[in-house]
């Protein structure tokens, strides 16, 4: 049965249904939200995603709304003083795709805008997983809209359903409860352009690192809004309980974590008029993403610390394998174990990798001052080039 069920229509499911839609499948999802988010935070769309959305025929349309940054500056924290300045510039020609900076929500919105244009993919919004029987060729899923129950049956099953995934729980991969508390809090935040100096809007990622704690900062929406995530430590690593700052920003610890930073950093954190805080959860790399007639994507397979800007990237390049796979074969139970195969072993690498970027983050003391020295020391160019292995794919 040439027909998919995508759990989720975040960006990995619904770039999930618009790369199926391509290779031939009739396309059903389905999102518990009543509504599609029209709220979140801004976002890097790497060039390993950018090249992605190309292929899909979605890039321009995103573009539009996107940002190209011409650097990634990476400031000492308690200083500004400077360690690195990455030029993007030339994103197109060393990773065959641009790097663009966009808000979560416009993401989202052109995908949706694309899914809902094809006439083989049903999106449907309010309706809950509540449970999976696998057959030998097809798969069907119960689902809650409202007191209404449904039933739905697909060739295959892919779960884009985030962190506390129900389909990964059906695949026994781990429960909704067995995220791991990264030990950090993320406070992300939305400034008005009118509100702040103009300086603080240029073209540009700014990362300022420091003792336990870092600030990002860019533009959105054509420098008319400032994006801030500041990530702090807080709390003991691995434990698996909701941490209680979930969506409720404790200001004064945000502003102690940074209180012996740089002037403009301290102003950075006061001139947002409301900030959320997000604590990061992970979990451990896993063999397998698929069984059966049943994948998980993104966040689902593999939640990971966002210090690589790779959450939404992973997702979308999972889309894509996923859909190459099932577009080679008719034996759809081999085309995802194959998918499985494909992914693990890179996105174990971006996991870990984005766990390591965040200890060297946070490095204080001696490992900050050997860490700022081999920045400078190893220069653009070369610290560049560590991220080929990421971006050219």
């Amino acid at each position: 049965m040439r027909r998919a069920l995508i759990a989720g229509a975040g960006i990995g499911g619904l770039t999930a249904a618009l790369a199926l839609s391509r290779a031939g499948f009739e396309i059903t999802i389905f999102e518990r939200a009543p509504a599609l988010e029209v709220f979140g935070a801004g976002l890097q769309c790497t060039p390993n995603a950018t090249r992605i959305l190309g292929e899909l025929d979605v890039l321009d349309a995103v573009r539009a709304l996107a940002t190209e940054p011409r650097a990634i500056r990476i400031l000492r924290g308690r200083d500004d003083a400077e360690l690195a300045a990455l030029n993007l510039a030339a994103s197109g020609r060393r990773w065959g795709a641009p790097y663009l900076i966009i808000h979560r929500a416009d993401l989202q919105g052109q995908l949706t805008n694309a899914a809902r244009k094809r006439g083989n993919i049903d999106l449907r919004l309010g309706v809950e997983l509540a449970g999976v029987e696998e057959h030998a060729d097809t798969v069907a899923v119960a689902l809650e809209r409202g007191p209404l129950s449904l039933r739905e049956t697909g060739g295959f099953l892919v779960g884009a359903d985030g962190l506390r995934s129900r389909v990964r729980q059906w695949l026994g991969l781990g429960g909704a409860d067995a995220a791991l508390f990264s030990g950090r809090v993320a406070f992300r935040a939305i400034v008005a352009a009118r509100d702040i100096p103009a300086r603080w809007l240029a073209p540009e990622v700014t990362l300022r690192l420091g003792p336990r704690a870092h600030l990002v900062q860019y533009p959105l929406r054509g420098a008319t809004i400032l994006n801030l995530v500041a990530v702090i430590e807080s709390g003991r690593r691995g434990e698996k309980a909701d941490h209680p700052w979930d969506g409720a920003a404790d200001l004064p610890t945000l502003q102690r974590a940074f209180a012996d930073w740089s002037h403009e950093t301290r102003a950075l954190i006061d001139a947002a008029p409301a900030w959320r805080a997000w604590p990061l959860y992970h979990r451990p790399p896993t063999a397998r993403i698929a069984r059966g007639r049943v994948a998980l994507l993104g966040d689902a397979a593999h939640p990971m610390v966002p210090f690589l800007a790779q959450g939404a990237a992973q997702a979308i390049e999972d889309a894509s394998a996923l859909a190459k796979r099932l577009g080679q074969t008719a034996d759809i139970a081999a085309a995802l174990a194959a998918y499985s195969c494909d992914r693990v072993a890179r996105t174990t690498r971006v996991q870990r990798e984005a766990l390591a970027q965040g200890r060297i983050y946070h490095m204080s003391g001696p490992l900050a001052l050997a860490r700022d020295l081999t920045m400078r020391a190893l220069g653009p160019e070369r610290l560049l080039a560590r991220y080929d292995w990421l971006y050219a794919t």
